[in-house]
C-alpha cells in the first residue's frame, strides 16, 4: 500500500477551504510557495513536512514523494507552463500513488483512497498520516563521521538528517522543528569548516540544547494531543500535576490540566513561530502561582530566569510517594447524569491519582475512559443506579485492582535500585508459580522481562501514552497489563 500527498500548502490549509475552492485554488498556492522559497528550500521544508506525515517511511520513500512534488512545481510553477499542467500532473501524480509499485511511504487508508477520484482522491491521499513513534530512533553519528558525510555529499547528508530527525519529532510544531533543523545543519556546516570542530561542536551543542531539548518535548506534548484529543489531555495533565503535587487542591489541578490542553489545541497545529512560548509565560506563572507552596521541586523550577527553562524544569519533575494516605476515592454513580455531571468523573480520577501517585498515568486514563462509558450506557436507562453498580462491578473495580499494580510496581521501580528491582520483581515472580509447576523458571524470567520492560518505559510522568496502556478485550474480561503478561497470574 502507498501513500502520497498532493502539495507542500496542504498541511497548511484546512481541508474544507480546498473543498469548497477545488484545484485552481491549489494550483495557485501551491505554485506562490514554490516560487516564494525557491526549489532548494521548498525542497527542504517538504522533506520536512513529508517526513513528520510518514514517520515510519524510509529515507527512499520521502525522496521519491518530494522528488515527485519538486518535479510538479519545476514543470507546472514557471512563467508559460500550460494551463492545465498543474491538473495533468498532479492526477498523474495520485495515480501512480495508487499503483501497487509505487515509490511512496506505505499506508493501510490507501486503498479506501484510490477509489475515490479527481480531487476528492487527492484529498483523501494528502490526509494519511503514520501514527507518531513511541520512541525516537535517530543516533546522532560521531564528530567524525558527522565531518566526514556532510563533506563528501552536503545535500545528501542534510537530507538524510531531515528525514531522520523530523521522523522522530514528527508532531512537534512545524516552526518549531524547522528552528532545530535549521540550527543543527548550520552548526554542522560551521563546525565541519573548523580547524577544532570537536570544541566547536560542543559549544554549538551547549547553545542548541535548550532549542533541541524544547523540540523534544513538545513533540511528546502534542503527540499526546493527536492521540488522545482534547478532553483525555486535560485528563492526562491533571494526572500529572496531581501526581507532582497530591496536596494540590482538585480546583487548582483542574483549571492547570484545562489550560495546558487548551494550549496544545492552540499550538501544536499552529505556524506561528513563538505560539508555545507565548501561551506558556502565562501558564507557567498560573503554575508557579497555585502549586509552588507544597513542592520544593517546583519551587525550584520556578526561581529560573527564562520561562523555557521553567518549563522544561517542571515538565521533567518527579511524581512523589504520599506521606499518608488519603481518604476513598470518590465513586462514578449516577451523580453523572447531571448537566455538569463530567466533574465528578474527573474529581474520581483526580482522587485515584492522589492516592496512586506512582500508577502509570495511562492506566488512569483508562479508567476515565471507562467512567465516561458507563456514564453513556446508564444515563439513558430507567434505573440508571443499578447500571452504575453493575458497571462497576465488572469494569471499574477490575481497573481499580490494575491500578493498584502498576502502582506497586511503579513504586517498587522509583524506590530502589534497578539491581534491587529485578530481584524483588522474580520474588514476587515465584510466588505466583509454586513449586513442581510445569516451565515455572521459564514463566518466571518472562513474566520479570514483560514487567521490568515495562517499568522502565512506563514508571515516571510523561510515559508514552500508547506503549503504556492496558488492552481492554471483549469488555474487560481480559486485561493485558505491562505488555503481554501472562493472563490470569500476574
Amino acid at each position: 500500500m502507498r501513500a502520497c500527498v498532493v502539495s507542500l500548502l496542504l498541511l497548511l490549509l484546512t481541508w474544507t477551504h480546498g473543498l469548497q475552492r477545488g484545484k485552481d485554488y491549489f494550483k495557485e498556492k501551491v505554485c506562490n510557495e514554490y516560487n516564494a522559497l525557491g526549489e532548494m528550500n521548498f525542497r527542504s521544508i517538504s522533506i520536512v513536512i513529508n517526513s513528520r506525515k510518514y514517520s515510519n517511511a524510509t529515507f527512499e520513500q520521502i525522496i521519491s514523494l518530494v522528488n515527485e512534488m519538486v518535479d510538479l512545481g519545476k514543470k507546472c510553477c514557471a512563467d508559460g507552463a500550460d494551463p492545465d499542467c498543474y491538473e495533468n500532473e498532479s492526477t498523474a501524480f495520485s495515480e501512480k500513488s495508487c499503483h501497487p509499485d509505487a515509490p511512496f511511504p506505505r499506508h493501510p487508508g490507501i486503498a479506501g483512497c484510490c477509489t475515490q477520484q479527481g480531487l476528492a482522491r487527492k484529498l483523501c491521499l494528502a490526509a494519511l498520516k503514520h501514527h507518531p513513534k513511541d520512541f525516537p530512533t535517530y543516533v546522532e553519528p560521531t564528530n567524525e563521521e558527522i565531518c566526514e558525510a556532510f563533506k563528501k555529499d552536503p545535500q545528501g547528508f542534510a537530507e538524510r538528517f531531515l528525514v531522520e530527525y523530523s521522523s522522530d519529532y514528527s508532531y512537534a510544531p512545524l516552526p518549531i522543528l524547522l528552528n532545530a533543523t535549521r540550527n543543527y545543519l548550520s552548526a554542522v556546516r560551521t563546525c565541519c569548516a573548523s580547524t577544532q570542530n570537536n570544541i566547536c561542536f560542543l559549544k554549538e551543542r551547549l547553545q542548541h540544547k535548550p532549542i533541541q531539548t524544547f523540540t523534544h518535548l513538545s513533540n511528546k506534548a502534542c503527540a499526546l494531543y493527536a492521540l488522545l484529543g482534547k478532553n483525555k489531555t486535560t485528563v492526562s495533565y491533571l494526572i500529572k500535576f496531581t501526581q507532582q503535587t497530591p496536596s494540590l487542591s482538585f480546583e487548582n489541578a483542574i483549571s492547570l490540566a484545562g489550560e495546558a490542553a487548551e494550549i496544545l489545541s492552540k499550538c501544536c497545529a499552529s505556524l506561528e513561530e513563538n505560539c508555545l512560548h507565548n501561551e506558556l509565560k502565562p501558564h507557567i506563572a498560573h503554575i508557579c502561582n497555585t502549586a509552588c507552596g507544597a513542592n520544593e521541586g517546583l519551587q525550584a523550577c520556578c526561581r529560573s530566569k527564562d520561562d523555557v527553562g521553567k518549563y522544561l524544569c517542571i515538565y521533567s519533575l518527579p511524581w512523589v510517594k504520599h506521606s499518608h494516605v488519603p481518604q476513598a476515592p470518590s465513586s462514578v454513580d449516577e451523580g453523572v447524569c447531571r448537566e455538569d455531571g463530567e466533574v465528578d468523573i474527573y474529581r474520581n480520577i483526580y482522587d485515584m491519582a492522589r492516592i496512586y501517585s506512582r500508577a502509570p498515568e495511562a492506566l488512569l486514563i483508562t479508567l476515565y475512559s471507562a467512567g465516561q462509558a458507563a456514564a453513556n450506557d446508564c444515563c439513558g436507562l430507567a434505573d440508571p443506579k443499578a447500571c452504575f453498580a453493575e458497571k462497576g462491578l465488572k469494569t471499574i473495580a477490575l481497573l481499580h485492582t490494575w491500578i493498584e499494580k502498576g502502582n506497586e510496581i511503579c513504586g517498587e521501580y522509583t524506590d530502589h535500585t534497578y539491581v534491587e528491582f529485578l530481584k524483588r520483581l522474580r520474588a514476587n515472580a515465584l510466588t505466583l508459580f509454586p513449586p513442581g509447576t510445569l516451565d515455572a523458571e521459564n514463566q518466571v524470567s518472562a513474566l520479570v522481562e514483560q514487567r521490568s520492560s515495562y517499568a522502565t518505559k512506563c514508571c515516571h510522568l510523561n510515559a508514552p501514552p500508547a506503549y503504556c496502556g492496558i488492552q481492554v478485550i471483549d469488555s474487560v474480561s481480559t486485561l493485558c497489563f505491562l505488555v503481554g503478561c501472562i493472563e490470569n497470574k500476574s
